[in-house]
């Protein structure tokens, strides 16, 4: 590093500062920040966020090619960019970098305009400025974070069991994402099967949510979408189990500090490095133990992808199926469920947050790929608490169960986004022959599950 990266971040915001027009931070109008109003509508979850107005002059900006980007919101990348340019040695660093940058405060001009006026420019500049800090802080060189087994989230709250720590990297992570997501349009199905989750848990005993996994900001979606149905505190307890990308890649570590985490290497990257496998398998082991002692205290909540991975697109049809559940990952969690002698509910929970942040279509070994980032409604569906079907000779008949319910609720929250984006045209359609071109929200859908 040439430049600190807490020197670049305020050399970022004193530059911002200084652009004409740029400071203000209540203004309703997204016509004050000069801003364009093109969008991605590049599926049914992104189309179904406000609709595009007619767009203005696609703005580019040098080192960056074409982009959507206008007025200050351009202003703003380009000036960030300048820095991590001057800040960062590496150029393939530097490259991923900038991909990144440009593609939030794409989406965050784009939430902008959906009305989301609080998301302007300098406020995305301190936001993504502090998400640099913290990656280059603690995702490298000698204050790099290291996680154990079994991590529990850096709220600020207790200084004194957190290292003196007194920032709070849940909410971080949180309002970064938030901002991306079109929260007021995004699905929440199955509320009546949350509520009964939540009230098992806060009765002592233990919640495993079955899920399929889409996106690096699944933890954050889930929380913002529990936010909305109001479990925003329950949210902030839940468990994730992590795969060691989350805890090893630069940008992704601030975001895992805020997260209940046991951390473990998934059945896809263990045998990467056949010289760490009895190292990556002893520490699956030890996460294994301490999810049982949290099962045995009793009142967890936990959030597990059976696939062991992201959700990926079939590049010849476009869909997004549901990765296969893994039975044997499955068999373990009732397996804890049993021996905690506590009782243990498990839930299938689909979710749709590919459009977020889009994964590579196909699975590379080693961490450090593109980000991309989407400004779209998203969807959570908690189905029925699973039956305990199958014995021990047919433990597959569980997993199938699990399998097929998620995929149910996977394909509602799809319905309920298509049936919301084309009211939405429709809506946008009939206010526009009324002559108002005003930008309305959308309205509740009737999908039922």
């Amino acid at each position: 590093m040439r430049l600190s990266i807490a020197a670049t971040a305020l050399a970022v915001m004193t530059a911002l500062a200084g652009v004409e027009g740029f400071a203000p931070m209540s203004s309703s109008s997204p016509r004050a920040f000069g801003v364009t109003t093109t969008k991605h509508m590049s599926s049914p979850t992104a189309a179904a966020s406000s609709s595009a107005k007619a767009p203005s002059e696609p703005a580019s900006s040098e080192g960056g090619g074409d982009t959507n980007l206008g007025g200050h919101f351009l202003a703003a990348r380009d000036q960030l960019v300048q820095n991590i340019v001057a800040a960062v040695e590496t150029p393939s660093m530097a490259h991923m970098l900038e991909h990144f940058t440009t593609e939030y405060f794409t989406a965050m001009q784009h939430s902008y305009e959906a009305g989301n006026t609080e998301y302007t420019p300098q406020e995305s500049a301190a936001r993504f400025s502090k998400a640099l800090e913290l990656g280059m802080k603690y995702g490298m060189g000698p204050d790099r974070y290291t996680f154990g087994v079994k991590h529990t989230a850096l709220r600020g709250r207790d200084p004194d069991l957190e290292d003196g720590n007194t920032y709070d990297y849940y909410k971080f992570g949180c309002d970064f994402f938030r901002g991306a997501m079109d929260v007021d349009n995004s699905v929440v199905l199955g509320a009546d099967n949350l509520k009964k989750a939540f009230a098992q848990v806060e009765a002592g005993e233990n919640v495993v949510f079955f899920a399929n996994h889409q996106s690096e900001a699944d933890p954050q979606v889930f929380s913002c979408l529990l936010e909305k149905a109001g479990y925003g505190e329950e949210g902030a307890e839940v468990a994730y189990v992590a795969g060691h990308k989350v805890t090893t890649d630069t940008l992704a570590i601030p975001f895992s500090m805020g997260r209940n985490l046991l951390c473990i290497h998934s059945k896809k990257h263990i045998d990467a490095d056949p010289e760490m496998k009895g190292v990556k398998q002893k520490q699956n082991m030890l996460a294994m133990s301490a999810m049982l002692g949290m099962m045995r205290k009793g009142g967890a909540s936990l959030w597990v992808a059976p696939s062991g991975g992201r959700d990926r697109r079939n590049v010849d049809t476009g869909e997004i199926p549901i990765a296969n559940f893994d039975q044997k990952v499955i068999d373990m969690f009732r397996l804890m469920g049993n021996k905690s002698k506590v009782p243990t509910h498990y839930y299938p929970l689909a979710m749709v947050s590919y459009d977020l942040c889009p994964p590579p279509d196909f699975v590379e070994a080693g961490v450090g790929e593109d980000r991309n980032v989407r400004f779209c409604p998203v969807g959570i569906a908690c189905g029925d608490e699973l039956e305990n079907v199958g014995g021990v000779e047919t433990r597959h008949k569980f997993t199938e169960l699990a399998q097929e319910k998620t995929d149910e609720g996977y394909h509602a929250i799809l319905a309920q986004l298509a049936e919301n984006a084309a009211g939405a045209v429709e809506e946008s359609s009939s206010e526009a022959d009324e002559g108002d071109g005003a930008t309305q929200g959308m309205k509740t859908g009737t999908v039922k599950w």
